[in-house]
Order: C-alpha cells, then sequence, then structure tokens
C-alpha cells in the first residue's frame, strides 16, 4: 500500500494522476487495479472518473512515506557521499521503516532541505513548521564555520583511510573540540593547545557541531 499511495503522490506531481496514467506506470495491471480497490476500501483515495484523488488521511499518509523517501535521499547523498545507484533502493527502504522521531531528527540535522538531491519538494514536518525560515543544520562541515567560531567534531568521512589515521593523531577526532583561526591558504584550526593546518579537501571531511 505504501508503494501505492507513493505512486499516486508521484503522478499529482506531474499532474496526472489519472486512471490510466496510474495503470501505465506499473507493469502489472492486476495488481495496480487490486491495490486501488484496497486503497478505496480504506479510504485513502477516492476514484472519481477517470480521476485518483487522496482522501485527507490519505494525503496524510503519501505525504509521510514521500518525505522519508527524500530525506534518507539527502542522507546518504550529502552526508555519505553516495551516488544515486548506490543509496535509492536503501533510501525504498527507508521510507517504510522511519519512526517519525528518527525521520524528525534527520530533517533537523540537513537542516530542514527543501528539496530532494532530484529537485523534487520533500514535504515539510512538524520541526521544519516550528520557524517559518529555513533552520541552519545542527552539523556542518569545518569549512562552514566562521573565523573564531568553536565546533565539536561529531563525525569524519575522509577519502582515504590514511587521512583517518593521520587526524587520530593529532587529536583530531569525535567527541573533540576545535576552534577555526584561518581559511586560508589552507585551514588551521586548534585543537587543546595545539594548532593544525590542514587542506581543504580535508576540512570539507570534517563534521562539526557549533558549540
Amino acid at each position: 500500500m505504501d508503494e501505492f499511495l507513493e505512486t499516486v503522490w508521484l503522478l499529482k506531481e506531474e499532474n496526472n494522476n489519472s486512471y490510466d496514467a496510474l495503470l501505465k506506470s506499473q507493469p502489472k495491471k492486476t495488481q495496480v487495479v487490486k491495490a486501488l480497490d484496497e486503497a478505496i476500501a480504506q479510504k485513502l483515495v477516492e476514484k472519481d472518473g477517470n480521476k485518483i484523488e487522496f482522501t485527507p488521511n490519505g494525503e496524510n499518509q503519501a505525504k509521510e512515506i514521500i518525505r522519508r523517501h527524500r530525506l534518507a535521499e539527502r542522507l546518504f547523498s550529502e552526508v555519505f557521499g553516495l551516488k544515486e545507484d548506490d543509496y535509492e533502493s536503501t533510501a525504498c527502504s527507508f521510507e517504510h521503516i522511519l519512526e517519525p522521531e528518527v525521520t524528525e531528527s534527520i530533517c533537523t540535522f540537513l537542516g530542514h532541505p527543501p528539496t530532494c538531491p532530484h529537485g523534487k519538494p520533500i514535504p515539510k514536518g512538524p520541526c521544519c513548521l516550528k520557524n517559518h525560515k529555513e533552520m541552519k543544520p545542527l552539523v556542518v562541515p569545518l569549512t562552514e564555520l566562521g573565523l573564531g567560531e568553536k565546533g565539536g567534531i561529531v563525525f569524519i568521512t575522509p577519502k582515504y583511510h590514511s587521512r583517518l589515521d593521520r587526524l587520530n593523531v593529532l587529536g583530531v577526532c569525535p567527541g573533540q573540540v576545535l576552534r577555526l583561526h584561518q581559511k586560508s591558504p589552507s585551514f588551521v584550526i586548534k585543537v587543546d593547545e595545539t594548532e593544525i593546518a590542514i587542506d581543504k579537501e580535508i576540512a570539507k571531511e570534517i563534521y562539526v557541531k557549533r558549540l
């Protein structure tokens, strides 16, 4: 049923939520008809002539499914740097299992993104509606800190494992607090009483929470 509601939502986004378009969207038409009958029985959608329309309850359910899916896409794309081929199937799984509290935490962590990596809108949740402005992410790359600003290291996503080993030796690891002293020509941070110079590429891989 989740997949059916998601399909109807996507068709509505294209202004093509017709019965004919619904049948064409899936290879097994008998399953589509069965799902439609079940959705009507559960009062999730209504069939008005050739149009398929959500009931309020069905629209809310579909919105949450789409929201979880597109937030998962953002998480895998931005935080883990995965390509679409690598994260799409996992995002499809996440849309069915994420609890509301976890969904809100991911949204807040990402800074309440308005769109998915493909540019499609992410439906807003309660955490987004607390403030009409786009809220800043809780966790950002080191490169987004201002000069003199402090941040607690949350995680590091190095392109090469040797970088992580080097940073650990220097004391740059999750849980540590750093202060940004310089951005050019290289990034200079202070951890405890030690000043450390790192390349911008490495600075992008260090995620911090502003303090």
